[in-house]
């Protein structure tokens, strides 16, 4: 099935691909069917009409959650009208309903055999993803007079498709078939409810509570609504970040789901469709750029992980006391323990930045409470970056798999196997230490000093982080600046030596503060060079490496969400002018991504390629380059909060226009901020 054949349907972590004809025909390494809690529950979905497959006209995905396709028999041509036409009309939210409308416009009656042929295999999403389905349970089929169950057993794991019909159908273990006469001009509809089904220990289902489990179109709809009505209005007069503002809004909203550990609460799905489901990183950084917008997220992620924090040693699911969880699995794998997803600890970014975020939450909401309320878990998470994270003993971060069978070998945000090279393309021994990880820890160790001083009452523990923030520092940039590039390297190797490439990992170091401001402008101008700088963007890895590629996942790509971070540090150090040709060239690439930026996209130069190339498998919607273009508008408005306050402090992209951002929520109730460009013309992608 070609990629850009594919409809997408969600809400949280239940979705659905399919074709433009609304049929699934799934194999068992194709990402297409109905997915839930990380197990494919359809994987044949097809409809027939006397036999023969129908042609797609066009499809509407109306909301993120629903989708309409237009259908017509085989025979119609340009020169032949169709006599039927099939409307399906498709929705998810927990389950998948579908209105299957057919209508007749031929003068004389029809007889029609309508039927859905019907299959489940089962696939645990990392099966499919590895293209290996090795299923080790039982099978079942129960054919009832007015339903189809389809079932898969392996010891506790329950897992059940139910389909059903508003009209009576004739079942069968392949599916359901109606005998139908419709009479000129008539039409006929069913509805179709295929119901998903997770039982656990005692036969109940185990995401009984849960916001997306079970739920209606029209609560969908009234959710959607209340989401985007509370978050602040955007007005613009560049087109295309209003329309992508506004995108990115109802993608966060389809991508939030509620984890089986804490119904109730909601946290951001790392993105479709490998990653639907719980990420540290993923979920603490789109918090940390969608703040301004939708803090609540921040609040119920912050306790969410806090809640799964690291307890205990397990080599299998890399787990220490104080680690925050990198993966959170409900499949098979991971209940069977072939993958150690239930959770899984290999990060080691997720655990500094979760004090991170705790900070900028707090000064962004003036929620003291929750500061006061994760203080045993933010006192953890520092005593992992010191007693278990430096497993070399020189005072940095480092990382190397205990798990080697199925961990992660690079456990920072590059965590392809090739991502850390030296500019030589060999690849470093572990363990590892990564540059902007070390950032990371600064950084946590500065917030959490305010947090021990005004909210944890323990002002000796707050002199003793500053203290050690400050060596930090100090270290850091004698012993990691490469002096005949001069930029930080992107790694030390086991034996401390310079992994010595240049890569975008030293934006997110002038974002975390680490850098001396007597290199901060060598870095702003790597950043904006042409090795780097690809008039999109700024690549992964600079242009001249040994395993630079242009399409190489994190050798050479372009990630929205990097660059939103980078452009957030550029301005931190005041390099405003950088900061906003940044954003000018990520929110100009989202026009030809009809305002949805993916995962990455190519690093070619923009002169070369006039668009910006897509990156083949990039994850889309995806959490974080759904929350780049929220933090772009933060960082062009230079909207921080001070002392109690919001300051704005704009410097916009020439040609810009003006822009609005009204009701910003935060400790000061709801202020709007405002901003005009200056007056060159300027071209935008569309």
């Amino acid at each position: 099935m070609a990629e850009s054949n594919t409809v997408r349907i969600l809400d949280g972590n239940t979705f659905v691909v399919c074709e433009s004809t609304g049929d699934i025909e799934a194999t068992p390494s194709e990402p297409s069917g109905l997915f839930s809690i990380d197990m494919r529950f359809l994987s044949t979905w097809v409809l027939t009409l006397n036999g023969e497959r129908l042609h797609p006209l066009s499809y509407d995905d109306l909301q993120y959650y629903e989708a309409r396709f237009f259908l017509v028999p085989a025979t119609a041509t340009h020169y032949t009208d169709a006599k039927l036409s099939v409307i399906r009309e498709r929705a998810v939210g927990g389950s998948f309903r579908e209105e299957l409308i057919i209508l007749n416009h031929d003068e004389q009656p029809v007889d029609l055999e309508v039927r859905i042929d019907a299959a489940a295999d089962f696939a645990d999403l990392f099966q499919v993803k590895d293209e290996i389905v090795n299923k080790k349970g039982e099978f079942y089929t129960d054919v009832q007079p007015d339903a189809l169950r389809l079932g898969y057993r392996r010891g506790n794991l329950v897992r059940e498709t139910v389909v059903t019909s508003s009209r009576p159908a004739r079942f069968d273990a392949q599916g359901l078939a109606y005998t139908v006469r419709l009479e000129p001009n008539e039409q006929w509809r069913t509805e179709l409810d295929v119901r998903t089904v997770a039982l656990g220990p005692g036969g109940r289902d185990l995401r009984m509570g849960l916001r997306a489990h079970g739920v209606e179109r029209q609560a969908l709809q009234h959710d959607l609504q209340d989401w985007l009505a509370a978050a602040p209005t955007v007005n613009c007069e560049w087109e295309t970040l209003d329309r992508t503002y506004r995108r990115s809004l109802v993608d966060l909203a389809a991508l939030r789901f509620s984890p089986i550990s804490l119904p109730g609460a909601t946290l951001p799905a790392a993105g479709l469709p490998w990653f639907m489901t719980m990420f540290g990183r993923d979920s603490i950084l789109t918090c940390l750029q969608t703040l301004p917008f939708t803090p609540e997220l921040s609040r119920t992620t912050l306790r969410i992980l806090a809640a799964l924090q690291g307890t205990r040693f397990d080599d299998f699911r890399e787990e220490d006391p104080g680690r925050i969880l990198h993966e959170m699995r409900y499949g098979e794998t991971a209940a069977f323990e072939e993958q150690p997803h239930s959770p899984y600890y290999g990060s080691v970014d997720a655990t500094p930045l979760f004090v991170v975020l705790l900070d900028e939450y707090e000064r962004w909401s003036g929620d003291a409470a929750l500061v006061k309320e994760l203080e045993r878990e933010s006192r953890a998470a520092l005593r992992w970056i010191d007693e278990y994270a430096d497993l070399v003993g020189n005072g940095y971060i480092w990382y190397e798999r205990r798990n080697t069978d199925t961990g992660l070998e690079n456990q920072c945000w590059k965590d392809s196997w090739d991502s850390i090279s030296y500019r030589d393309g060999r690849l470093p021994g572990f363990p590892r230490a990564t540059c902007e990880v070390q950032g990371y820890a600064y950084d946590a160790k500065v917030r959490a000093a305010r947090l021990a001083r005004e909210f944890w009452g323990d002002p000796a523990y707050a002199d003793q982080l500053e203290r050690e923030a400050a060596e930090l520092k100090e270290r850091f940039n004698r012993e990691w600046w490469v002096a005949d590039g001069e930029y930080y390297a992107i790694a030390l190797d086991p034996d401390g030596r310079q992994v010595d490439t240049l890569s975008s990992n030293i934006g997110h170091l002038l974002w975390s503060g680490i850098v001396d401001e007597s290199r901060a402008a060598k870095v702003a101008a790597h950043l904006v060079g042409p090795r780097l700088w690809s008039g999109w963007g700024v690549r992964t890895l600079a242009e001249g490496e040994a395993r630079y590629n242009p399409i190489g996942y994190h050798n050479g790509t372009i990630w929205p969400f990097d660059n939103s971070f980078i452009a957030w540090g550029l301005r931190r150090y005041g390099f405003a002018e950088e900061a906003a040709q940044i954003a000018d060239g990520i929110i100009a690439a989202s026009a030809y991504f009809d305002g949805r930026l993916p995962e990455a996209f190519g690093g070619y130069r923009r002169e070369l390629t006039k668009f910006p190339v897509e990156y083949p498998t990039a994850c889309t919607p995806q959490a974080w380059s759904t929350g780049a273009p929220l933090l772009l508008i933060r960082t062009m408005l230079g909207i921080e909060p001070h002392e109690g306050h919001l300051a704005v402090e704009p410097r916009l992209p020439v040609g810009m226009g003006r822009i609005e951002v009204l009701d910003i929520p935060g400790r000061w109730g709801r202020v709007d901020a405002f901003a005009r460009g200056r007056l060159e013309l300027h071209t935008p992608a569309d």
